[in-house]
């Protein structure tokens, strides 16, 4: 009886297994093949290097800022979404619960959207100097502001902006449903002891939603070394590949330059990054649940 039940329960498996096997697992050790070779990807020819790919990525001064680039990226959003969505989250708590769904809607629409179309909103309506708010403002005070997405020293922020506007009302609809797990006689416990506004959220609430805290940032870490679409969408890298991140300088290889051996390198360390950060979260945990 046992062995059938083991067999059923391997039988259930079998369909998500071999989903996983054949999308996820065969490409991926291609792409491992694939990144110790010069291949055009194209021919049936592929020359093996050896590490000479990774070699060249490590002396390229583009890869480099690429890499210094990611490390930005995840350092603004793990500080300026996180800060703002779980303030809002906060304030929202605190509501009633019908300003809570409007707001949420509201919060989750840039979300929602497509790239593309939040892309050529920000573009058109605010980047612009003759269209929008720039331009607006250009021609009414008589300034001379410029799209930040022109000069290399704001370029990347100008990005991290569109991104994070679509990104914070996500985080907040996150933090807000962890909240709402937290028991109501904990909350009541502490209002009655006199504890204010923020003394509620310090030893309260954010113990409470610490876990659902961790994963997010985790998760952005991760993200923020395969972002790619807003990046190639608003400056493709530029201008002076101020803006190149891990994901473009890929692309660039695969898809310009047809050097499939170096965009498959690429992203293997980019996987890599990805990889460290989920294994210090998942040591973590284990710690966390040993205790």
């Amino acid at each position: 009886m046992k062995k059938l039940a083991k067999f059923q329960y391997v039988l259930l498996l079998m369909p998500s297994l071999l989903l996983s096997f054949c999308v996820i697992l065969v490409p991926a050790f291609q792409t491992v093949v694939t990144s110790f070779t010069e291949w055009n990807g194209m021919s049936n020819v592929k020359t093996f290097v050896g590490l000479q790919n990774y070699i060249e990525l490590f002396n390229n001064e583009i890869f480099r800022m690429a890499v210094v680039n990611n490390i930005k990226w995840m350092i603004i959003y793990l500080i300026v979404p996180v800060a703002i969505s779980m303030m809002a989250a906060y304030l929202l708590y605190t509501r009633r619960a019908g300003a809570k769904t409007a707001f949420q809607t509201v919060y989750l629409l840039p979300y929602i959207i497509a790239p593309i179309a939040n892309s050529i909103i920000w573009l058109n309506m605010i980047y612009s100097p003759v269209s929008g708010i720039i331009g607006f403002l250009n021609s009414t005070f008589g300034w001379e502001l410029h799209s930040p997405l022109t000069n290399v020293d704001t370029a990347i922020f100008g990005v991290a902006a569109v991104d994070i506007w679509r990104y914070w009302g996500f985080l907040t609809v996150v933090f807000l449903a962890s909240l709402r797990q937290i028991p109501e006689e904990q909350i009541e416990a502490a209002e009655v002891e006199g504890a204010n506004f923020w003394q509620i959220f310090k030893s309260v609430c954010f113990p409470n939603i610490l876990p659902t805290f961790r994963l997010m940032l985790i998760m952005i870490v991760i993200q923020s070394f395969t972002v790619f679409d807003y990046v190639y969408l608003l400056t493709r890298g530029g201008p002076a590949n101020s803006t190149e991140m891990l994901g473009t300088v890929a692309y660039s290889y695969a898809f310009t330059r047809f050097r499939y051996g170096m965009a498959s390198a690429t992203s293997l360390i980019m996987s890599l990054l990805g990889l460290i950060a989920s294994i210090f979260y998942v040591r973590f945990n284990r710690k966390e649940e040993m205790q």
